[in-house]
């Protein structure tokens, strides 16, 4: 593998959301670990900043944030600009213009939603696939196309932009569908950088005085809370939502910073969400955990629970009392593990071989 290049991490790293901050932040952290030099891509927009804080004030729209809850939401965001600040970013130019960012050996572009067209602000964005970029090499790490269905497929315009990488690699089985029959490659399937690498996330629990169940997303179904309340009265557990407010909770930790999320992951007796790395921070830790996948994120969760064999951990309607607190009982399985780890490898053998 080549050592002490200067990469470049293309990312939506400022994005008000924890997945969002420890995959950008895993990813780098990785890549340095193996020895280069590595930004994260300061791309800005007056938009997109806009749009963000937007996002980050009223998050279950249309449902509007109850005027008692803004000020938690508001130090949430304060909270998160200060922590992204500490990310080693690049010098900062506009989303708009590529051609400013600099030159890099290489480029990595993911993961997260990077090739979501459907994305409500970075969708269609042509510096994701490379436009303007300036590297001796254009690689992908987890990319993900979200919400857009391998279904409704890739214009050719925009897989013709994907052939300017000398390697492309996806985190699902939607996004795989769409390289492949967009341009008849096929890219490798790779884990999450929280999975990957997540030696760069605190691993210390939250000095909590009582033992709690974690709740992470928002607008979960009524036939879900009130099982998941029925579960937790019975263990004698706290329900405590996350990030969010949710009203079957017994607490709301709105304004909790990415460390803070990491150690409540770390110290949860199980999780409950119904958002992609909810899941993932669930496997990271070996937690019981169980997920509702709401619409936008019906493609890319269960994707991942197949990739590692955890599909048993999704529940629906169907799913009875006595099922659901089986699973909130019980750990990660050892078999599930287990995929992770070969996972883990595969995906450190395909940066190795994109970045020699």
């Amino acid at each position: 593998m080549a050592r002490g290049q200067k990469i470049g991490v293309l990312t939506f790293h400022k994005c008000i959301n924890y997945g969002s901050y420890w995959q950008a932040r895993c990813l780098a952290e990785g890549l340095r670990a193996r020895g280069h030099q590595v930004e994260l891509l300061d791309h800005d927009c007056k938009c997109v900043r806009r749009a963000e804080v937007r996002c980050a004030m009223q998050p279950a729209l249309p449902d509007r944030t109850p005027v008692n809850e803004l000020k938690l939401y508001a130090g949430k965001t304060r909270r998160f600009l200060r922590a992204i600040a500490q990310l080693p970013l690049s010098k900062r130019f506009s989303l708009h213009e590529p051609e400013t960012a600099g030159e890099y050996d290489a480029i990595v572009v993911g993961s997260d939603e990077v090739w979501n067209f459907r994305h409500p602000w970075y969708g269609s964005k042509p510096i994701f696939f490379g436009d303007g970029l300036k590297a001796g090499r254009l690689v992908s790490y987890a990319a993900s196309f979200g919400n857009h269905s391998a279904w409704d497929g890739m214009h050719p315009s925009w897989a013709g932009k994907l052939d300017r990488f000398s390697s492309l690699s996806v985190r699902d089985e939607n996004s795989w569908h769409l390289v492949r029959n967009g341009t008849g490659r096929e890219p490798a399937m790779v884990l999450d950088p929280c999975l990957q690498f997540g030696d760069a996330i605190p691993s210390e629990a939250a000095g909590e005085q009582e033992p709690y169940a974690l709740v992470y997303g928002h607008r979960f179904p009524q036939w879900l809370k009130g099982r998941v309340r029925r579960w937790a009265r019975d263990r004698g557990l706290r329900l405590v939502s996350l990030g969010y407010s949710n009203d079957f909770a017994d607490e709301q930790r709105i304004d909790a910073d990415p460390h803070e999320f990491a150690q409540m992951m770390a110290g949860a007796q199980a999780v409950i969400t119904n958002f992609f790395h909810g899941c993932v921070f669930a496997l990271l830790n070996g937690k019981p955990w169980a997920s509702a996948p709401s619409d936008y994120r019906s493609i890319k969760i269960p994707d991942l629970a197949t990739l590692l064999g955890a599909q048993r951990r999704l529940v629906d309607e169907r799913t009875s009392d006595k099922q659901l607190s089986a699973l909130l009982d019980t750990p990660v399985q050892p078999d599930v593990q287990s995929n992770i780890q070969r996972a883990r490898a595969r995906s450190g053998d395909y940066l190795d071989a994109a970045l020699s």
